[in-house]
This record gives C-alpha cells, structure tokens and sequence, in this order.
C-alpha cells in the first residue's frame, strides 16, 4: 500500500484523517491505538487494508502474547504434548527472514530452516506421492477432453448421427451436442458443486468422488448404443470434471510447502497436457479396428487412470488446511507432520494456517456466496481482478485452441488426410501440446504472465489464418490414387502443429495460475468458481458451435473468426490485464485498485512508445515515467 503523507508511519486516508501504521502496513484503529493488537484483532471495514493482513498476521503481535496465544491455542486442541515445538514455530512464522535471530531454536533446527530454501525439493516422498496423485488426476482430465476428437470419426456414423435420418442442421448440432456435453454440465453444475462437495466429504473425498463418476462415465460411453445415451453419459462425465478441476490444484496447493508451491500447482496444466497427448494416443491405438468397436474402446479407454487415481487417493493424507477450518487440529498436525521433514516445519505451518483461517473466518462472518460474488463486482479492486480474470479464461477458449483438441482428426480429413493418417496426426498436436508446456514451468515467473501472453496472442493469430487459408490450396486429387496434393495437408498440419508450440507456454498455464493470485484471499473461492466456471461455459460454446462455423462460412471463415480474436484479446490483455508476477499479496491490492482508465491510458502510451523504438528504429526515446511510483519490484513485474 502506497503512502501519501511524507512522514514515516502514517497514511492519508480520506477526511485528511492520519492513522498509526503497523509494520506490515495496517492502519491501526482509533480503538487499538496505543494497545496491544491481537493477531485477530484485525479492522475488517477497510478492504485495502485486509492483504497487509494476510502478508504476516503475526507480524505486529508482541513476543509474550504470542507464546500466550500459542499455548491456550494447544490447551484448546489437545496439542499440549507439542507446546514446545508449536511455541518455536510461531516465532519462525513471525520472523521468518530472522531465524539466526531466535534464540529459542537450536543449531540443528535452524540449519534445517535454512536448508529448506537452499534445498526446497528435499521433502518427504509422501509429498511427491501427493503429487503424483495429483497428476494423474489432470491426466485423467485431459484424457476425458480429448479422447472424443478421435471416437467421433467412427460414432457419427455408428449411431446414426450423419445419417439421412437428420438434416445438416441437425447433425451439426447434435455433434456439438455431444461433444460439449461434459462443459455444459461443468459450467451450469459441476464447477458450482465444488463448495458443498468439499465441505461434506473434504479434499480427498471429493477427488475421489470426481474420478470415480468419471470411471462409471468412461464405461459407460463405451456402451452407450444411441446419442441420447451418448449424450447423457458424457454430461454425466462433465459433472467429475468439474468439481476435479477445482479441488485438485486447491488440494496441492494446501499440502504444499510454501517454496515449491507455485511449481507444484503448475503441474495440474503440464500433466493435463500429457492427458491430452494419451487421449489422441488411444485414438491412433484403436482406429485401425472395426468402426462399431473402435469408438467405443477410445471412449473407453479413459476408465484405467480414474481407477488408478481413486486408489492412489486413498493413501494420502488430508488436507490440512480443510481439517483446520474444520477444528480437526490434531488431525491436522498429524497430516502435516507426514508432508513436512520435521516436526518444528509441522508446528510453523499449522499455526501460521490456523491463524490464517480464523482471520478469514472473521472477516467472511456473516457472509455466504451469494454477498462474496456480490462483492465481486460491488468493489472496485475486486472488479478489476473480476474482469482481467474473466479475459484470460474467456480467451483460453475464444483462442481456438480446443477446436483443435476436439475436432483435429475432422479437420485432417477436410483437408485430405485418410482417417487412419488423420488420427495419427492427431496425436502430433497432443504430443507438442505436452511438450511445450514444459517450458512454461520455467518462463511464467521470469517473464511474466502478461507478457507470456502479449507475446504469443499475435503468433496465435497467424498460425489460425495459416491454417484456415491452407483450405484454399485445391485438392488436385490424383484420378487413380485419389491421393490430396500434398502441399495443402502439410499446410494445414504445419500451422495446427505451430499453434500449438505457441499456444502451450502462453495461453496454457496462464489463465489459472493468474485467475489464483489475482483475487484477495477473503474472495478467492467464490473468484476461482467464477473464473472456472467462465472457462467451462465458453467451452461449451466453442465444442456446440464449430460445426455450425465450418458449415456457414468454411474452415477458411471459422479459423479466421478465431484468428480475429486472438487480435481483440491481445488489446484486451494490453488494456485491462495487469502484471502479477512475483508480487505478494499487498503489491497485488495496489496493482488492482489503479483505476483502470488510468492503467489503459499508460498501457496505450507504452505501446506506443515501443513501436516507435522498436519498429522504427527510434532509438533515442526518453523512457516512460514509472507506473507504479515507489514501486521497483512492481515496475519490474
């Protein structure tokens, strides 16, 4: 939070009124000045003032009421066995930058706090178990995504769809229908789902629930013998995708250490990646079977890592922050104690996280979903994070990128591949979606998000119009072999597979690891359901309208509709979307409560000035003022 008074340790605020300033920035109340703050004695009437909160909460609290408050804190909760070790972790919470400083650790332990930043991928392997689970489970989501792309070449005919039965019309919507069945369901009940379900049966519970339905969903596409139940069953399957969606990164996230948390949770779009891979994979498995069994099996294929996940799941502990908010501490301690190396590191996170949840319980009092979305748009700060969220996940599908994930292999052969061939180039797209996703696990916090997608936006552009224009390149079909003139498919499959290298390290992990980091933490639920379900409902509209697309206007015209807003994302993403790379929670209220004429006002002028320099060779330019004055790490961001 940025200061307008020139003095040291106080702030402006409106009525020229001139409040104390904690040291973690908090504006100290008229009724606490001059006493002793409590660690939840925080004044929830200043909403600018909540994120210093949440920067270090213990922060302001003095030594002795700290003890204090740590052993009634083990008195309550049956932890008075663990006072000492809890007693040592508050202090490392409170000071965490000052741990040579505290008295009360001995050598070995605060050797072990050190090594914990110098070595941060040295933890216990239940952890990496954690994550594996976790893995798996974005597997299993990609799989479910892409596994159609491959099945709907043999089920269109098998069932009946582009018969003479339905007119073009028709068949068009039913295909889209079909294929978009599981994102209807997620965005009209599966995303908004994930709340009760995890209150009733946690974390674990409710991943294992999620995989489970999409096992019985998997199954049964595989048997479906009409659309109607084709239909239903991959609607079905869009109510697992939903809440696993949500849960899974929120559960790595709540397990991980604070160091490699980001990297951890990144891991849900790497691994989704690979899923997609494995989903066009069993297309190129199965499509040289016959027709009636080949679907059926690429359907059904999806069921074995679902299984794998439910089982693995078991084995795992629960979250610990869910077991706190929940009042379970001692089973919290206990999970803790198994994805930590020690038991100081256990007693740190779970009274840091305690404390956390009770100051969100204060501040959500008398709140529920439906004031917090209120809330949403009512706030300035909170709108503005509310509109550059829903840009990202809006342009994650208006990009055009699951037109490819779910109707490559009909492109390919509109552009004159066989099936068999079209399938197998299929795979190509999944394979480079994978990989160069990995990239992606290194540039989103050194370049930045913003600039990840600044960057690749116009690349995305080009390579649909490539695409798209690749359609009018004449077939010149051999009369004997019937064979297409090979320049028109290696177009085509040229500019698919490079928007693919381009899409994986922007468009892909962009959009959910920004929409977690952009809303303040008393909003942050009920933001990531909004934006999740934003993603899954213009999914939906993508998978129900690209047949329609491609019988209206051509491949040409659709891949140029999809073309055109990659360019009105790129000004949207320069206009509305600010930076949140490496900013802690404070510099993130201050990013977003700029108004936002201002912010596109500067945005335009540093456009400007680039070109000029950059384009035109205008070398000598004076820089642009700072944006964000005082502010070096934000600048940098």
């Amino acid at each position: 939070m940025s200061t307008d008074s020139g003095e040291k340790g106080t702030e402006k605020v409106p009525g020229d009124k001139t409040l104390p300033i904690s040291n973690n920035g908090v504006s100290v109340p008229d009724h606490l000045e001059g006493k002793e703050q409590g660690v939840f004695e925080v004044d929830t009437s200043d909403p600018r003032a909540l994120n210093a909160v949440f920067e270090n909460p213990l922060a302001d609290v003095p030594r002795e009421q700290l003890l204090q408050d740590v052993e009634a804190f083990c008195q309550e909760h049956g932890l008075m066995d663990h006072v000492e070790v809890m007693k040592k972790g508050a202090l490392v919470s409170q000071r965490p930058y000052a741990i040579d400083e505290i008295d009360e650790l001995t050598q070995d332990e605060k050797d072990i706090l050190h090594r914990e930043r110098t070595h941060k991928w040295d933890q216990p392997w239940q952890l990496y178990w954690l994550v594996s689970m976790a893995s798996l489970a974005a597997a299993v989501q990609g799989m479910d995504e892409t596994v159609n792309n491959g099945a709907q070449a043999f089920y269109l005919t098998s069932l009946g769809i582009t018969s003479n039965r339905f007119s073009a019309a028709e068949q068009d919507n039913l295909t889209g229908l079909i294929v978009g069945a599981p994102y209807l369901a997620c965005a009209i009940l599966g995303c908004w789902l994930t709340e009760p379900l995890n209150k009733v049966f946690a974390r674990r519970g409710t991943i294992f629930l999620s995989c489970f339905i999409a096992a019985v969903a998997s199954i049964w596409e595989g048997v479906a013998n009409s659309w109607v139940n084709l239909f239903i069953a991959r609607f079905v399957l869009g109510l697992g995708i939903g809440s696993k969606s949500t849960t899974v990164p929120v559960y790595t996230a709540e397990c991980a250490p604070a160091p490699i948390r980001g990297a951890l949770v990144m891991q849900w779009q790497v691994w989704t990646a690979f899923g997609i891979m494995m989903g066009n994979i069993m297309g190129v498995a199965f499509g040289g079977l016959r027709p009636d069994l080949a679907w059926r099996l690429i359907l059904g294929s999806t069921v074995v890592l679902p299984i794998l996940v439910c089982a693995q799941v078991y084995f795992c502990p629960e979250s610990p922050r869910w077991l706190i908010q929940h009042n379970q501490m001692q089973k919290a301690y206990r999970a803790f104690r198994i994805l930590r190396k020690t038991d100081l590191q256990a007693a740190r996170d779970l009274y840091y996280t305690h404390v956390g949840v009770e100051i969100e319980r204060k501040i959500n009092t008398g709140k529920n979903i439906f004031t917090q979305f209120y809330e949403l748009f009512s706030i300035p700060r909170n709108r503005r994070a509310t509109l550059a969220t829903w840009i990202v996940m809006f342009g994650q599908q208006f990009c055009g990128v699951n037109v490819i994930a779910y109707y490559s292999t009909t492109i390919f052969e509109q552009g004159g591949y066989g099936r068999n061939s079209a399938l197998l180039a299929s795979m190509g797209t999944g394979i480079l979606n994978w990989v160069f996703a990995l990239p992606a696990f290194f540039t989103i916090d050194t370049f930045g998000r913003r600039n990840l997608l600044l960057t690749t936006f116009p690349f995305l552009a080009l390579t649909l119009l490539w695409t798209g224009m690749s359609f009018f390149i004449p077939p010149d079909e051999n009369p004997v072999t019937h064979k297409v003139q090979s320049a028109r498919i290696g177009m085509i499959t040229t500019g698919m597979y490079l928007f693919e290298c381009f899409y994986s390290p922007g468009m892909g992990p962009v959009p959910f690891s920004y929409s977690a980091e952009a809303f303040p933490m008393h909003v942050r639920d009920v933001g990531m359901s909004w934006a999740t379900a934003t993603t899954w409902c213009f999914n939906f509209i993508l998978s129900f309208t690209w047949p329609h697309l491609v019988t209206a206007f051509q491949p040409q015209g659709a891949f140029g509709w999809y073309a055109a807003w990659c360019v009105v994302l790129w000004i949207l993403v320069l206009l509305f979307m600010p930076e949140t790379k490496a900013l802690t929670l404070e510099e993130l209220d201050q990013v977003f409560s700029v108004p936002t004429w201002k912010h596109s006002s500067y945005q335009i002028k540093n456009a400007i000035w680039h070109i000029k320099k950059y384009v035109f060779f205008q070398r000598h330019m004076e820089p642009l003022p700072p944006f964000y004055r005082g502010a070096e790490k934000l600048m940098e961001a």
